[in-house]
């Protein structure tokens, strides 16, 4: 059941680690043959997420893989691999997520995505995913060249939507997205599991009801 005093809210979704399952680790295990203390000594030692972070606010991969090969030559060979075999880093989507925003479009709530995703892979992953075309809109961090948590992603991202942060219930895994969102005023949702969200909206007044 969808309350009506709740229908103008807009619901704003993070994709990687709510909707979809992304993680380099997906990939590494098969390349380290399931040996998990080289993956992460490999993601550690070569900084891997401060070198993504990058590619999130809209460096190309080529220049990416490039810059790293220069500066860890001895992983060049492993980054040139996520950059190829990229797909791989995603094991598909959350379902039970999928469908809580199923629900949602269901009731007609303005669906928004807000998301770090390098511009290139979200070129190929898109298509594969039929709910992305559930959203009203989405600002994706790859092709406006700002990434979360810095505030101007979240700025533009109104502007883009022409709404106000009040308005907005924005749901992210990363407590520090949430955080910076919280302080421009959106109402927030730390994501753990899809059961914590449905939990969460329930309470809120928005869905009600079990998966």
């Amino acid at each position: 059941m969808v309350h009506s005093n709740s229908r103008q809210l807009a619901l704003v979704f993070d994709f990687g680690g709510v909707l979809i399952e992304w993680d380099p680790r997906n990939l590494y295990r098969k390349i380290f043959n399931n040996d998990l203390a080289a993956v992460e000594n490999f993601l550690r030692d070569s900084k891997f997420m401060e070198w993504n972070i990058h590619q999130d606010a809209g460096r190309p991969f080529s220049e990416a893989v490039d810059e790293f090969c220069s500066r860890m030559p001895q992983y060049c060979d492993l980054i040139r691999l996520y950059d190829q075999r990229y797909e791989e880093s995603i094991t598909g989507p959350n379902w039970q997520t999928v469908e809580i925003l199923r629900a949602l479009k269901a009731a007609s709530y303005p669906l928004y995505g807000l998301s770090n995703w390098p511009a290139e892979k979200w070129r190929l992953v898109r298509p594969k995913y039929e709910f992305f075309g559930w959203f009203d809109d989405i600002l994706i961090s790859g092709e406006v060249k700002l990434a979360k948590p810095d505030p101007r992603i979240f700025s533009l991202f109104l502007e883009q939507i022409g709404l106000p942060a009040e308005q907005c219930l924005y749901i992210d895994d990363s407590p520090h997205n949430t955080q910076v969102a919280g302080q421009m005023g959106f109402q927030t949702i730390h994501f753990r599991s899809a059961e914590q969200l449905h939990e969460e909206l329930c309470h809120r007044g928005i869905l009600d009801g079990v998966l």
